[in-house]
């Protein structure tokens, strides 16, 4: 990993806020058993499974594991991320095109008023999750530092082993910070400057490519940290 002196400026908070979260996160994941790793807290859950059992219709994966995925749509959460995009000047064709949803759902979202409806999504396994991370993380660094041309969602060869998983996922996040620890100034202010394909990051800064990035890596490992919370106590009842 790259060290660095005094961390000053945009691109200095933003490692740190990485550096610490990643802390945290390999933290909270030591120990990590296969059986948690994939463990499903509920019916209906989304995992990776072998190739054919699948129970989404949007499953990938390069190799015999794939990650569950469903037909895509635009949560609850990103209604205001849909606004923002056409106050800024995007085209209700080029929204359906990031969301790859169609038109007409964008338009159900910019007409939309009052408070979101909650969104009904799958609870997703420890493995769903980081499943999720390492192909995200993988396209972007392909899309950003690499060479721009292979699919996201053929980079990650999704395993049933925790610890394999892991170690390929942290040995991915070290290259991806030591990467963005050379980007300049001018390079944190350029449009575009990732153009990972599934979002908006070719119409983005990549200042704040990098601030989503973050809270990407974040909030899914304190959705795991919960799950190894439930895993723990599984067997206890209140009194």
């Amino acid at each position: 990993m790259a060290t660095e002196g005094a961390r000053t400026g945009r691109l200095g908070l933003l490692l740190e806020q990485f550096d610490q979260a990643r802390e945290m996160a390999q933290v909270r994941l030591a120990d990590l058993g296969d059986e948690e790793y994939l463990w499903e807290p509920v019916a209906g859950c989304w995992s990776i499974r072998r190739r054919g059992e699948a129970v989404t219709p949007k499953a990938y994966g390069p190799g015999e594991w794939v990650l569950d995925k469903g037909a895509p749509d635009i949560p609850a959460s990103e209604y205001a991320e849909v606004a923002r995009q056409a106050a800024d000047g995007m085209t209700v064709a080029k929204i359906a095109e990031d969301w790859s949803v169609g038109v007409e759902r964008v338009e159900q979202v910019l007409a939309h008023t009052g408070t979101p409806e909650p969104d009904e999504t799958p609870v997703t396994t420890i493995a769903w999750r980081l499943g999720h991370l390492h192909s995200g993380l993988a396209g972007r660094w392909e899309w950003t530092f690499g060479e721009r041309r292979q699919e996201p969602r053929s980079l990650v060869d999704f395993t049933p082993s925790a610890t394999v998983a892991l170690e390929r996922y942290w040995a991915l996040v070290d290259r991806w910070r030591d990467s963005v620890a050379a980007v300049t100034e001018e390079q944190l202010d350029t449009v575009g400057f990732s153009q990972y394909p599934y979002g908006s990051d070719p119409g983005d800064r990549f200042a704040g490519v990098l601030a989503g990035e973050n809270l990407e890596l974040i909030h899914h490992m304190a959705e795991i940290a919960v799950l190894r919370d439930l895993w723990r106590t599984r067997f206890t009842t209140s009194r």
